[in-house]
């Protein structure tokens, strides 16, 4: 169990890395790891149950992409604020960065922010999270050491009145490279479904950690989405961690040229050096 932390933390604390020299290829995110909020944001106008929700975090992610790290000796790098406080799998320029209402929920904590406040939400979460990825990733290209990376997120069961019928989505654009194996062998598993940019795509906004870190260095990647309640409780939580690691144990990118960089480049509007 995670030892207790301060009500307040400092950038330094706001993003965790276990085991940075993973032998591993792959280096899992979590970027929706925690529901943790600072002391100076209170519960941001909202009550306590609202707190412990998925609007808050990502709810399972993390024990399923520890359980997952460990068993590969792979590289885990962490967020430790809640994603309303920032959320770091957005840009910094999205509207739902710091969003003012998650679903339906309205956060009146998130709302009329000055620039100063924003810049300052940057700074304590977001900027350190990316920071700590770049670190990460050029270390391991500095050294010819190879790297694919995967973001680990979960989502629930249902959103705004519609029930979602997939176990596990992957999410990818063009580059398939690891989500084209990866979803053949979700598909072996009986009495799995598995969805293909479901629940999201990434003309949702939700792929940006990978865009920043993976496309824009030709990088393999793919994003994982566990349905929320197949990972409520440890035994499920073991069960879903157990059946990746051994997917990913023999998981190797297809053969096919990687998508030309510059192609992606125009095709979102990113210049090639991130901002």
């Amino acid at each position: 169990m995670e030892k207790a932390r301060p009500a307040s933390l400092a950038p330094s604390g706001t993003v965790r890395v276990t085991n940075p020299g993973g032998s591993s290829p792959f280096v899992f995110t979590c970027d929706h790891a925690s529901n943790f909020l600072p002391a100076e944001f209170g519960t941001l106008g909202l009550p306590a149950a609202d707190l412990s929700r998925h609007i808050a975090w990502d709810p399972g992610a993390l024990p399923v992409a520890s359980r997952m790290a460990e068993a590969l000796d792979a590289t885990l790098i962490e967020t430790r604020v809640s994603r309303l406080v920032i959320d770091c799998n957005r840009p910094p320029d999205a509207p739902d960065l710091i969003p003012p209402v998650s679903e339906t929920t309205v956060i009146p904590g998130n709302a009329s922010l000055s620039d100063k406040q924003r810049a300052a939400r940057i700074d304590l979460a977001w900027r350190p999270f990316h920071d700590t990825i770049a670190e990460i990733v050029e270390q391991r290209l500095a050294r010819g050491q190879e790297t694919r990376l995967v973001s680990v997120h979960s989502f629930t069961p249902v959103y705004k009145g519609k029930s979602r019928p997939w176990h596990i989505g992957i999410i990818h654009d063009d580059d398939r490279r690891l989500a084209k194996p990866l979803v053949a062998a979700l598909q072996r598993l009986a009495g799995v479904t598995v969805g293909v940019n479901e629940p999201y795509s990434p003309a949702d906004r939700v792929y940006f950690t990978l865009e920043r870190h993976a496309r824009s260095r030709g990088l393999a990647c793919a994003m994982i989405e566990i349905r929320n309640d197949e990972i409520a409780g440890e035994t499920g939580q073991r069960k879903w961690a157990d059946l990746l690691t051994g997917i990913f144990s023999n998981l190797e990118p297809e053969e096919a040229r990687a998508p030309d960089k510059a192609q992606w480049e125009s095709q979102y509007n990113r210049p090639a050096k991130n901002q």
